[in-house]
C-alpha cells in the first residue's frame, strides 16, 4: 500500500504543462529559423498558439511525437501485400512494440471490473475501519476515534483512486497492443476496440484512451501517405477512410491529426532546408487526401487556410495537381480494348478525385491522342524506311480507325452520360503531330493509305469512309487530301487506262464515254480530271509524233484519230492542242522567215513556210493567227519608231519601210500560207458599202489619186495582217493623217540657217498610202472621213480669211469657187462650210443689234424669211429683252394704237418666246406707264407743249388698252382740264377723246365749256393765247 503514491501517473494538468512547453518550443524554433538564408518557404509561418483549435488533443502524452522519418519508412510495407479484401497489410511496426504491463498495470489488467471495483470499496472500508479503531485505541475518545477514520479513510480512498486511474492507460495499453498484434490494420475492428473501452469502463472519449486511438490514427495516415516524390496510387483515401472507421475515430479528432501532420511536415520541411519540393508536394498529397476523407465538412475541419495561412488558390492547386496525376494513372488503364463497364469505372473514379470534367476531358483526350500517336509513329517509320512492304503501316493506321470507330459509337452509347468526359472521335490537335513540321508526314500516311486502298483498282465505299475519318483525326484540309487524291487517284487512272488499251477493252467498247464513266465510278475519280489526262494523253501523242519529223503524215493523223476516238477527246481540245503544239513549231518557221527581211526571203524560206503549213496540218485560221501575231509585233515597232520621229518626213520615211516589209516579206508570207500565187492580185467582190462611197472617191481629190486601180497596181499588198486591235482609233487615224499630209506637202529638207526645201513629190506616195489605210486596218468610210476633214480644214482657213466680216458678195464667191477647186473638195461641203462661217458671222451681229435693242420686229420677219433660223443666232434671253424693248416702244410711240394680235400672237410668235409669259410682261409694263404717262402728260403742260401733251396722253390710251384703268386722280382737277382742253384742240377721234374724258375725269359740263372755249378760241386764231395756271 505503501508504494502505490509512487506508481500514479502524471496528472492531466502535468501533461497539458508539458505540451505547452512543447508547443512553445517549437514556435520559438519556427521564429529562430524564419529569417534563415534559404529560399522562400513554401508557408508563411504556422499558426502554432493554444487557441488553433488543436486544444483538443494539446494534452497528449510524450509518446504522441513519433518520427515522420520513421512512420514513413514502412509505406511499402504497407502496400506489399494484403491479407485483407478490405485494408492492404500494414507493417506492424507503424504502431511500435507491445507494451508490457507492470506493477499495479499488471494488477488492474489481471482484475476484472467488479472485482476492482469490489477491491476498492473493500480497501475504503477498512482504511476507515482501521483509522475508527487506531484512533479510539490511542485516543480514547469518540472523536479521537472519527478523526482516525477520516485520515485512515482519506489514504484508503487515495490508494483506491490511484488504483481506478490505471484504468484509462491499462485500457490504452491493451489498445495498442491489439492493433500491434493484429498485424494489418485490415484485421482492426471497430466492435474490438469498442470490446476493450467496454471491460476497463472507459469511455472512448476518455482522453488516455482518445490519445491512444488519435495516436494509432495518425501513425497509419502517415504512413498511408506516399514520400513526397511519389505519386498518390489512388487507394489511399479509401484506406484511410475504412480504418477511420474501424478505429471508431471522431471526424474533430481525425481531422486534428491531419492538421497535426501538416504540422510535422512543415516543421521536417524547417530541419532539413533542403527539400523544399519534396516537402511541398507531401503536404500539397496532405491537403488532397484530408479534403476527400471529410469530403463536405473539410471546409471547417481543416482549417489549412487559418493554421498555414494559406490561400484558397494554393488549396485548389494542391487539389487540382494530385487529382490530376491520380486520374492520369487511372487512365493507364485505358487502351484501344475499351469498353463501357471501363468509362464507367473511369468516370467513378474522377468524382472521387474531385477532377472538373473540362480538365478530365482534356486529360482523356490526351491519353487517347498518345496512344494513336504511337500507332502513328509505326506505321511512318516503315513507310520511311523505303520498304515495298507498306501493309505494316496500312494495319496501325486501320487499328488507329478501329478505335476512332469505339469511341464515336461509344459517345453515341445509351449511357454516354455515365461514361468519362472526353469520349469522342479522336484528334492529333494538341499532340506531337500538331504543327506544320509534321504535316508532310501526315500527308504521307494518308497518301499510302489512300494508295492501299486503290491497290486493287477499286475503291470501296468502306474505304471512303475511313480516308474521311483519317483526314478528321489529321486534321488535313479539304484542298490537302484533294490534292493527295487526284495525285494517287491519277496514277491509279492512268494504269486501269493502260491496261484497257493493252488488252483491247477500250477499244472494244460500245461506248468509249460509258466505259470510261464506269471506270471513274469505280475508282471514285473526277470525271473533269479524267478528262485533262485524255487531252494530256492526246498532246503528250502530238508533241512524240511531230518532235521528229516536224509534220504529221497521213498514219500519224489516223493514229491521232484513234486516240481521240478512243478517249472521247473534243473537237475543241484537238484543235487547241494542234494549235499549241503544232503552232508552236510553225510559229518559229514564221519567225525566222519574218526575221529574214526584205532581202532574204527567198525560195527555201518559201518552200520551209508552205510545208509547214500544210505538213503540221494547220487550219489556214490558226496559221494565219499564229502569222498575225508575229507580223503585228514587226509592225507595231515601225509605228512606234514613226511616232518617236522628229518630224513629218522621217516618220513618213518609217511608214514606208513598213509598207515596204509589207509588200516584201509579209505578203509573200501570206500567200504561202494559203498556197496562192502573187503575180495576180486575187478578185475580190465589191461590197455594197463601197459602191455607195464611190462618189466620194470621185470627189475628193486626194482620194482619187489614193484610190487603187489595176492601170496603177498589179500586184495588191495583203491586208488581213492589220493593227486594227493593236492600236486605239485615234492613233491609226492620226498615222494615216501624218502621211497623207506628206503627200500633199512633199518631202521637207532643212538647209543651214534656218532654210528648208519642199521636194514635191508625184501622186505615186497615194500609192503608199492606200496601202497604209489597210496595214491600219481603216475602212473606206474612216479614210474618206480623213481625207474629208483635211480638205475642210484647208478650206476653212482660207474662206474665213475671205469672209472676215461676214459680207458674200460676188466676188467672193468667185474666189471661193476657185478655193475650194483647189483643194478638191466636194461644193456641198464647201458650201456648208461657208454657211457656217456666214452664220457664225451674222449670229454675232445678231447679237450684237439684239442687245443693243436696234433690231426690229421687220428685221427679225425678213430674216426669217430669207431662211436664217434667229431662234438659234439669238439667244432666249436676249429675245425676250428684245420684246420688253418693243412694248415699250409702243407704249412709248404717243400715237394711242394698241393692236392686242399684234402684240400677244405675233410678236412672240416671231421671236420664239412664250407668249403667256409675254402677256404678262405687257400687263406689268402698262401698269407702270399709265400713272408715268399722266405725270409726263402734267410736265408737258407746264412746259406749253402741246404736242408733247398729246404724245402723252396717247401714251396713256395706249396703256389703258392693254390694261383698262379707272379713273385718275390728280392734286390740281384744273390741270386735268387744261389736258383734256389741250388734246380736244389735236382733233382727236371721238372715241380718243371720250376715253381721254374718262380717264381724266371730266365731267359732261365741264367737257361743255372747255368745247366753248375751244370754239372760241378758233375764232380768235390769230391772237395769242394765254393760259392760266
Amino acid at each position: 500500500m505503501v508504494s502505490l503514491p509512487i506508481l500514479s501517473l502524471p496528472s492531466s494538468e502535468l501533461l497539458g504543462r508539458r505540451r505547452v512547453e512543447e508547443i512553445q518550443n517549437d514556435q520559438s524554433l519556427l521564429l529562430s529559423l524564419s529569417s534563415s538564408p534559404h529560399p522562400k518557404i513554401f508557408f508563411s509561418s504556422p499558426f502554432l498558439s493554444q487557441s488553433t483549435g488543436l486544444g483538443s488533443y494539446s494534452s497528449l502524452r510524450r509518446r504522441f511525437r513519433i518520427s515522420l522519418s520513421r512512420s514513413r519508412c514502412v509505406i511499402s510495407g504497407i502496400r506489399s501485400s494484403s491479407s485483407s479484401p478490405d485494408l492492404p497489410a500494414v507493417d506492424p511496426s507503424i504502431f511500435g512494440e507491445k507494451r508490457e504491463l507492470t506493477g499495479v498495470y499488471s494488477f488492474v489488467d489481471a482484475i476484472p471490473p467488479a472485482v476492482r471495483i469490489a477491491s476498492s470499496a473493500v480497501i475504503v472500508a477498512a482504511a476507515v475501519a482501521s483509522g475508527y479503531g487506531l484512533g479510539n485505541r490511542f485516543g480514547r475518545s469518540q472523536n479521537a476515534a472519527i478523526a482516525g477514520a477520516v485520515v485512515i479513510g482519506s489514504v484508503g480512498v487515495g490508494a483506491a483512486y490511484s488504483l481506478n486511474s490505471c484504468v484509462p492507460e491499462v485500457a490504452s495499453a491493451n489498445l495498442h497492443n491489439y492493433v500491434v498484434g493484429c498485424g494489418d490494420p485490415g484485421a482492426v475492428k471497430k466492435e474490438d476496440i469498442e470490446a476493450i473501452a467496454k471491460k476497463y469502463g472507459v469511455s472512448k472519449q476518455n482522453e488516455a484512451f482518445n490519445a491512444e486511438l488519435c495516436d494509432i490514427y495518425c501513425r497509419f495516415v502517415t504512413a498511408a501517405l506516399p514520400s513526397g516524390g511519389e505519386d498518390l496510387k489512388g487507394d489511399e483515401v479509401d484506406t484511410i477512410v475504412k480504418f477511420k472507421s474501424a478505429l471508431g475515430i471522431d471526424d474533430p479528432d481525425a481531422a486534428a491529426m491531419h492538421m497535426e501532420i501538416g504540422r510535422r511536415i512543415f516543421r521536417e520541411r524547417l530541419e532539413s532546408g533542403d527539400s523544399d519540393v519534396e516537402q511541398r508536394r507531401a503536404f500539397q498529397k496532405l491537403i488532397y487526401v484530408s479534403n476527400l476523407v471529410f469530403g463536405e465538412a473539410s471546409g471547417f475541419l481543416l482549417p489549412w487556410k487559418r493554421v498555414f495561412k494559406v490561400t484558397d488558390s494554393q488549396v485548389e492547386v494542391a487539389v487540382r495537381d494530385n487529382a490530376q496525376r491520380l486520374y492520369a494513372h487511372k487512365l493507364k488503364t485505358v487502351s484501344q480494348d475499351l469498353d463501357a463497364s471501363q468509362l464507367i469505372s473511369i468516370r467513378e473514379a474522377q468524382l472521387l478525385y474531385r477532377l472538373s470534367d473540362e480538365v478530365a476531358s482534356d486529360m482523356f483526350r490526351d491519353h487517347v491522342r498518345k496512344i494513336i500517336e504511337k500507332n502513328i509513329s509505326v506505321a511512318l517509320a516503315v513507310v520511311k524506311s523505303r520498304t515495298k512492304n507498306l501493309k505494316p503501316a496500312v494495319d496501325e493506321l486501320n487499328k488507329v480507325l478501329a478505335f476512332n470507330g469505339v469511341l464515336t459509337s461509344l459517345k453515341n452509347h445509351s449511357q454516354a452520360s455515365q461514361f468519362a468526359r472526353g469520349v469522342g472521335p479522336l484528334s492529333l490537335i494538341g499532340g506531337d503531330y500538331d504543327g506544320d513540321r509534321k504535316i508532310d508526314d501526315l500527308k504521307l500516311l494518308y497518301r499510302t493509305f489512300l494508295a492501299d486502298a486503290l491497290s486493287g483498282g477499286i475503291m470501296q465505299e468502306n474505304k471512303i469512309a475511313s480516308l474521311n475519318q483519317l483526314r478528321n483525326i489529321f486534321g488535313l484540309g479539304k484542298r490537302e487530301t484533294e490534292a493527295i487524291a487526284l495525285e494517287v487517284g491519277s496514277q491509279v487512272y492512268r494504269k486501269r487506262l493502260q491496261q484497257a488499251v493493252s488488252n483491247g477493252d477500250l477499244m472494244n467498247a460500245d461506248s468509249k464515254a460509258a466505259y470510261l464513266q464506269n471506270l471513274c465510278d469505280e475508282l471514285h475519280f473526277d470525271p473533269e480530271k479524267a478528262v485533262e489526262i485524255h487531252e494530256e494523253i492526246y498532246r503528250r501523242k502530238l508533241q512524240q509524233l511531230v518532235s521528229d519529223k516536224a509534220e504529221l503524215s497521213d498514219d500519224d493523223v489516223k493514229t491521232l484519230e484513234q486516240i481521240q476516238i478512243m478517249f472521247c477527246v473534243p473537237k475543241q481540245t484537238v484543235e487547241a492542242a494542234h494549235a499549241d503544239i503544232c503552232g508552236s513549231l510553225f510559229e518559229k518557221i514564221v519567225k525566222e522567215a519574218i526575221a529574214a527581211g526584205v532581202d532574204g526571203y527567198d525560195a527555201e524560206i518559201k518552200k520551209a513556210v508552205r510545208n509547214a503549213a500544210f505538213g503540221l496540218r494547220l487550219t489556214r485560221e490558226v496559221a494565219m493567227s499564229i502569222a498575225s501575231k508575229a507580223v503585228r509585233k514587226i509592225f507595231v515597232s515601225y509605228i512606234q519608231r514613226a511616232r518617236a520621229a522628229g518630224s513629218r518626213t522621217e516618220s513618213a520615211r518609217e511608214l514606208k519601210r513598213m509598207l515596204a516589209f509589207n509588200s516584201l516579206v509579209v505578203t509573200e508570207l501570206v500567200a504561202d500560207i494559203k498556197g496562192e500565187s502573187t503575180d495576180a492580185p486575187p478578185e475580190e467582190p465589191e461590197p455594197v458599202e463601197q459602191k455607195e462611197l464611190d462618189v466620194e472617191w470621185d470627189s475628193l481629190q486626194s482620194l482619187r489619186k489614193a484610190r487603187p486601180t489595176h492601170d496603177k497596181i498589179r500586184r495588191q499588198s495583203q491586208k488581213e495582217i492589220n493593227l486594227k486591235e493593236d492600236l486605239p482609233d485615234r492613233d491609226r487615224i492620226d498615222l494615216y493623217k501624218t502621211y497623207l499630209l506628206f503627200c500633199i506637202t512633199g518631202e521637207v529638207t532643212r538647209i543651214p540657217f534656218g532654210a528648208q526645201i519642199t521636194t514635191k513629190k508625184d501622186d505615186s506616195e497615194y500609192i503608199f498610202l492606200n496601202q497604209l489605210g489597210g496595214i491600219l486596218g481603216l475602212s473606206d468610210k474612216e479614210i474618206v472621213d480623213v481625207h474629208r476633214g483635211i480638205a475642210e480644214q484647208a478650206f476653212r482657213q482660207e474662206a474665213e480669211v475671205i469672209l472676215a466680216d461676214g459680207q458674200l458678195t460676188k466676188s467672193r464667191i468667185e474666189q471661193l469657187d476657185q478655193l475650194q477647186k483647189n483643194v478638191g473638195l466636194p461644193p456641198q461641203y464647201a458650201q456648208n462650210i461657208i454657211k457656217s462661217i456666214t452664220s457664225t458671222k451674222l449670229s454675232a451681229a445678231l447679237e450684237t443689234a439684239a442687245g443693243r435693242g436696234r433690231l426690229s420686229i421687220k428685221e427679225i420677219r425678213e430674216l426669217k424669211e430669207n431662211g436664217i433660223d434667229v431662234d438659234t443666232m439669238i439667244s432666249l434671253n436676249l429675245r425676250e429683252n428684245l420684246f420688253k424693248k418693243m412694248i415699250d416702244g409702243i407704249f412709248s410711240s404717243g400715237t394711242g394704237d394698241f393692236d392686242e394680235e399684234e402684240v400677244y400672237q405675233k410678236i412672240p410668235n416671231d421671236l420664239n418666246i412664250d407668249p403667256i409669259k409675254s402677256k404678262g410682261v405687257v400687263q406689268e409694263l402698262a401698269r407702270s406707264r399709265l400713272s408715268n404717262s399722266l405725270i409726263q402728260a402734267v410736265a408737258l403742260l407746264r412746259q406749253r407743249n402741246r404736242q408733247g401733251v398729246v404724245n402723252s396722253l396717247n401714251d396713256l390710251l395706249a396703256c389703258d388698252r392693254a390694261v383698262p384703268s379707272t379713273p385718275l386722280s390728280w392734286e390740281l382737277p384744273e390741270e386735268l382740264a387744261d389736258l383734256f382742253l389741250v388734246y380736244v384742240n389735236g382733233n382727236p377721234s371721238p372715241e380718243k377723246a371720250e376715253r381721254v374724258k374718262y380717264l381724266l375725269n371730266i365731267s359732261d359740263s365741264t367737257a361743255e365749256a372747255l368745247a366753248a372755249v375751244k370754239d372760241k378760241g378758233e375764232q380768235n386764231a390769230a391772237n395769242e393765247e394765254e393760259f392760266v395756271l
